[in-house]
């Protein structure tokens, strides 16, 4: 029973409970991002580069290989695959981490300035008062007039 109360404490501390919450938020976020770069930012950058697939750009170092049979059947070469280097969804996650990393910034921006307390403005000075020599003046003064 001791173990179930000492997690039930854990979770519902006030850091693990903010941290699922930002955990939440963030993937939506993510999505939101996520939805930017692919159907707002990729369309027009794919249009200038001249592919529809932005992310299938990619250069092949070696082609494709059939299989090869003899002429009674038998295998004499199996089928290996392209080497593709995928520099296109590489450059798409790169853009993606840009968009987020601004997004991330500016949320962050507007953050602080509405939670910024206002510079505590310095209080006005203090009316300045008599100074040392006018203080001995006027004890001098009263002095003479009493006697």
């Amino acid at each position: 029973m001791g173990l179930i109360k000492e997690f039930k404490e854990f979770a519902l501390k006030g850091n693990v409970m903010d941290m699922a919450v930002g955990v939440i938020i963030g993937g939506a976020f993510g999505k939101i991002v996520t939805s930017l770069v692919n159907d707002v930012i990729m369309p027009p950058v794919a249009a200038l580069v001249g592919n529809a697939q932005f992310s299938k750009l990619s250069w092949t170092l070696r082609e494709a290989v059939p299989e090869k049979l003899d002429e009674a059947g038998n295998l004499v070469h199996e089928a290996t695959d392209a080497i593709t280097l995928n520099y296109g969804m590489f450059v798409q996650n790169i853009v993606d981490f840009l968009i987020v990393a601004v997004c991330i910034f500016f949320a962050i921006k507007a953050i602080n300035k509405l939670t910024r307390k206002k510079e505590a403005e310095p209080e006005p000075a203090a009316p300045a008062g008599p100074t040392q020599e006018e203080l001995l003046a006027e004890i001098r003064d009263l002095l003479k007039n009493k006697q």
